[in-house]
């Protein structure tokens, strides 16, 4: 029959043999040389995602106080020139405001020459004298001191030495201010005005007075008269009792927190609706039967912004 089929046969393995690799394949598949570009592949991918994460730390440890400072000059910002939050500290603005209530106070429109105006709520300086001075030594550390001084200036935490206090504008520049008449109201330009702001139960004033309110100064008054050691208690001061309008700090114009008592503090018409009166200068300030002055905290500047609002913190407190 011939050799064909024989030759097929021949290069056939024997049964159960072996392969036998033929020169040049670099052997079986996944032993030798053949399995190691593999094994490289998945170690550059290991090297190379070491590397991503390491380049993403360094990238974070870099932005991390960037994101920090841009936050504390956006703060100062606001703080000096826009929005500030101070806490009421006592009870001198009650029912109006009362203590722990933050207030926002608007620092912006004052730079554009607005003046505040009869029935404004104000925060300002003190102009001497109205506040109590009671400081305490911090026992604070070097970098637990120096960290608090930071975020004090760029308004985040209140201050110690913060000497703001916070009142109702009853008379500007040119106003007379009189208490009381025959019906025990106070009057303002010989007009009465009707205080439906007042604290449950308390008179106008419990002391008599008449002043002239100086040009470039405001007589203020706190809408709970019995705890308020406003105007009425400081007319032996320079100014008879009268805050310059270059001490105020801004106008609050809304309680902003605890939040069921978020509201917009508007000027009453009774004061708001009174024509303005020019006037030179004014005189001194007559007052009788003045009592002992109620004791005055200052007022908490508080934390910038909104953040009272966000999240409920301690802080200092105005009056």
């Amino acid at each position: 029959m011939g050799t064909r089929g024989r030759d097929r046969l021949a290069d056939r393995p024997a049964a159960g043999g072996t392969a036998t690799a033929v020169p040049g394949t670099g052997g079986a598949a996944g032993s030798g040389p053949a399995g190691a570009p593999s094994a490289r592949g998945r170690a550059e991918r290991r090297r190379s995602a070491r590397k991503a994460a390491r380049r993403r730390k360094r990238s974070l440890v870099r932005e991390v106080p960037l994101i920090i400072l841009v936050a504390l000059l956006v703060a100062l910002v606001m703080k000096t020139f826009l929005v500030q939050v101070f806490v009421i500290p006592s009870g001198s603005m009650e029912q109006t405001i009362l203590i722990g209530d933050r207030v926002l106070v608007d620092k912006l429109t004052p730079w554009f020459g607005s003046e505040p105006q009869r029935g404004d709520i104000v925060v300002f300086k003190d102009p001497g004298g109205w506040l109590e001075h009671d400081r305490k030594p911090s026992d604070d550390g070097l970098v637990l001191g120096g960290a608090k001084k930071v975020m004090t200036f760029v308004g985040l935490l209140p201050s110690d030495d913060e000497q703001d206090l916070i009142k109702r504008v009853i008379g500007v520049g040119g106003d007379t201010v009189e208490c009381c008449d025959a019906q025990g109201r106070l009057s303002v330009n010989g007009r009465p005005v009707e205080e439906s702001y007042l604290a449950p139960g308390n008179p106008p004033s419990r002391q008599t007075f008449r002043v002239q309110v100086p040009q470039g100064r405001l007589w203020v008054m706190g809408d709970h008269r019995d705890v308020s050691a406003d105007s009425r208690f400081h007319m032996g001061n320079p100014g008879q009792g009268t805050i310059p309008l270059s001490g105020v700090v801004g106008r609050a114009f809304v309680i902003a927190w605890p939040l069921d008592r978020f509201h917009q503090l508007d000027a009453p018409g009774s004061l708001s609706s009174l024509a303005r009166m020019p006037q030179a200068g004014g005189t001194a300030a007559e007052s009788v039967g003045v009592g002992p002055v109620p004791a005055e905290p200052p007022l908490v500047m508080g934390v910038l912004g909104i953040l009272p609002v966000v999240a409920r913190r301690s802080g200092r407190r105005p009056e």
